[in-house]
């Protein structure tokens, strides 16, 4: 072997383990930099991973003993409910919601629909909001002095979404003095979730994207459809 290829073939491994030790020092400064929290969030983000199928097929089981709305002392998820607003705090509670998975059937007395046979449909219909905001709607029915702020999901199996829900108590004056959730104490904010206010309703209504390709979804889909169908013949006077 000549003395070329022997030095290119030296340069070629310096090259190879000086890009190795950068790959090492960055990972390492990220690992560094990575708060308990990042670790949290990195660990739901492999849900198919075998500790994950494991702990969250136990904690099913455990869900489908208890009620279907129940209070819980902490969230299941701490690093998604600080990000959606919570706060280990006095007047903030966390709620879990069962939903059952599967379409809405028309509610109607034993299938008879009267009416034009293109309504007579009774299965196989969709229903148009989320399970999350039903999950929501829920819980603030249930719970009518407390103001609903988030939700995230938790769990699911064949039958049931679980998801959990953060309420506010509006009264407490660790809420009405602190002027970062002190917003929910407005009237206007009562039962925002079966206006579609929440994350979750405004998802639905099609308020989430911006800009020119949006427009038609403002201020609602329904509005849009009826401005740009109403025909209007002021009478000359």
């Amino acid at each position: 072997m000549s003395l070329s290829a022997v030095c290119s073939g030296s340069t070629e491994t310096l090259a190879l383990s000086e890009e190795k030790t950068s790959a090492l020092l960055r990972a390492q400064l990220i690992s560094d930099s990575m708060g308990a929290y990042k670790y949290v969030s990195e660990l739901w983000r492999k849900k198919q991973s075998d500790v994950m199928r494991f702990l969250q097929r136990v904690r099913c089981w455990e869900y489908r003993q208890h009620p279907s709305i129940v209070r819980v002392t902490r969230p299941t998820r701490p690093d998604k409910a600080r990000r959606l607003g919570y706060k280990a705090k006095q007047g903030y509670v966390v709620y879990r919601v069962r939903v059952r998975r599967g379409g809405r059937k028309r509610p109607v007395p034993k299938g008879i629909v009267y009416g034009k046979p293109t309504n007579q449909g009774v299965t196989q219909l969709k229903f148009q909001r989320s399970k999350r905001s039903v999950a929501e709607e829920r819980a603030g029915r249930k719970l009518g002095g407390l103001r609903v702020l988030n939700s995230y999901w938790i769990n699911e199996d064949s039958t049931y979404k679980y998801f959990e829900v953060i309420l506010v108590d509006v009264a407490h004056n660790a809420v009405r003095n602190d002027p970062r959730i002190n917003w929910l104490c407005n009237p206007v904010h009562k039962h925002r979730e079966l206006r579609g206010l929440t994350s979750a309703g405004k998802k639905f209504r099609g308020l989430r994207g911006k800009g020119h390709r949006n427009h038609k979804n403002r201020p609602s889909r329904r509005a849009t459809w009826k401005k740009n169908n109403t025909v209007s013949l002021p009478r000359y006077r």
